[in-house]
């Protein structure tokens, strides 16, 4: 178990590394414009917007499963 967790979690930093290293190499690299349409115009918070659209998706995936379960079981008492 241990080890599982240890590799998720050193996958999870080389990610956020990679997505901030390719950050910093696309504002140094591309012009206002081209930069305004990957990153859009709120350029400084790209991370924070990343990761706050993954917790979005994980909690609708989670919501999703939870009131898939709840109906297998009450069907299955019913």
């Amino acid at each position: 178990m241990f080890k599982r967790v240890f590799w998720v979690a050193t996958g999870m930093v080389l990610g956020v590394l990679a997505v901030s290293k390719a950050t910093a190499y696309v504002r140094a690299n591309t012009p206002d414009k081209a930069r305004q349409f990957l990153l859009g115009p709120d350029q400084e918070n790209v991370g924070m917007r990343t990761l706050q659209g993954l917790i979005d998706q994980f909690r609708q995936a989670q919501q999703a499963r939870e009131e898939e379960l709840n109906r297998q079981y009450t069907a299955r008492l019913s």
